[in-house]
């Protein structure tokens, strides 16, 4: 016998057709599909001894998750949508950085908008929405619902969670920003300053974005209580960017009589603010104090003095609010409040001959 006369050795190969399904785990833990798929993904709503279960049976049968018959099975995409007004900002990359790290270890995927346009907010939050309609939850970060929306969403069942919007009918996860803004320019007050400058303005969006309004309140309530009026001349619109925080520092120092102090509402701008004064000539603090808004990681570098919130916890929580919206009975609504601290660095003293 040649050796191409000798029998072959047949191999097989096992395929997907021969795999274990998440049909043949659920038949032999005597559960449902859906049950296999939560307790195999860590998510929550299952009883612990059938979640262990579920698991040996997966061992016994070294069965292995696949994503996409599952998310097939449960009818659901595990897909969260997370709308921001500007993808461009600190703020918003380190709640969303927070958001995405809870989702993950629950086996969810984050679908990032960018809603600064009306026609960005109608893809998602229209009732006819298809972008909306593959999506198992929303979180809305400084993404300002209209009474219509909220109807709409609430209507539809929607799990939604918001960051920096409180609402009857939506987990909310916020900060006090006027109580905030409202310490960042006493301290200023306190030291001795008598004129306050005050960058704010949008966040290159034309769609509603309420946190400048909230600290804009604390600041003029500050002066009121000092005995100060507000001046329209003292303001200036930094468009929450270091770009537009430096603009905003140029306009306010060419001012026949110009601040002392001044107070941005993020640190994207105190931090454009502190180059326009460089390139000015000023120094800082001698010449102008500056405050900022948000603990940016590289506030500190700058010795900046600031409000430190911590946005990256704001996003986790968000994301922890909405895993819990699909508990059955669903929880009672929760509004956290996160903290906030002024941090008093290098950027501020009392006004020369003080």
């Amino acid at each position: 016998m040649t050796p191409t006369d000798a029998p072959k050795r047949r191999t097989r190969t096992r395929t997907r057709a021969d795999a274990i399904t998440i049909e043949e785990v659920a038949r032999r833990a005597n559960v449902s599909v859906a049950t296999v798929s939560r307790a195999l993904r860590g998510l929550p709503n299952v009883a612990p001894s059938t979640r262990s279960r579920v698991e040996q049976v997966a061992r016994d049968l070294s069965y292995q998750v696949d994503t996409y018959a599952s998310r097939l099975a449960t009818g659901r995409s595990d897909t969260v949508g997370l709308a921001v007004p500007n993808i461009n900002s600190w703020y918003f990359a380190q709640v969303a950085a927070g958001v995405e790290a809870v989702l993950a270890d629950a086996g969810m995927d984050v679908l990032l908008h960018s809603v600064g346009d009306g026609a960005g907010r109608a893809r998602l939050l229209s009732g006819q929405s298809p972008v909306r309609r593959r999506l198992d939850g929303l979180i809305l970060i400084d993404v300002l619902l209209t009474a219509t929306e909220i109807r709409t969403l609430a209507a539809d069942r929607v799990h939604v969670v918001t960051v920096g919007q409180w609402t009857e009918e939506f987990p909310s996860v916020t900060v006090d920003n006027r109580a905030a803004a409202l310490a960042a320019t006493r301290h200023l007050l306190d030291l001795g300053h008598r004129r306050i400058g005050l960058i704010g303005g949008s966040a290159h969006t034309s769609l509603p974005f309420d946190v400048p309004g909230h600290r804009r309140q604390g600041y003029v309530e500050a002066l009121l209580e000092a005995s100060l009026d507000y001046h329209a001349d003292l303001e200036a619109n930094g468009g929450f960017s270091v770009k537009g925080g430096s603009e905003a520092m140029v306009h306010l120092m060419s001012e026949s009589r110009p601040p002392s102090a001044v107070f941005a509402l993020s640190d994207e701008m105190a931090m454009g603010a502190l180059q326009a004064a460089g390139d000015l000539g000023l120094a800082v603090p001698g010449d102008v104090s500056i405050v900022g808004f948000d603990d940016h990681e590289l506030a500190r570098v700058f010795g900046l003095t600031t409000v430190r919130q911590d946005p990256e916890w704001h996003g986790a929580t968000a994301g922890r609010l909405l895993l819990g919206l699909g508990d059955d009975p669903p929880p009672e609504i929760s509004h956290v409040v996160g903290d906030t601290r002024l941090l008093v660095r290098s950027t501020t003293a009392p006004p020369r001959g003080h």
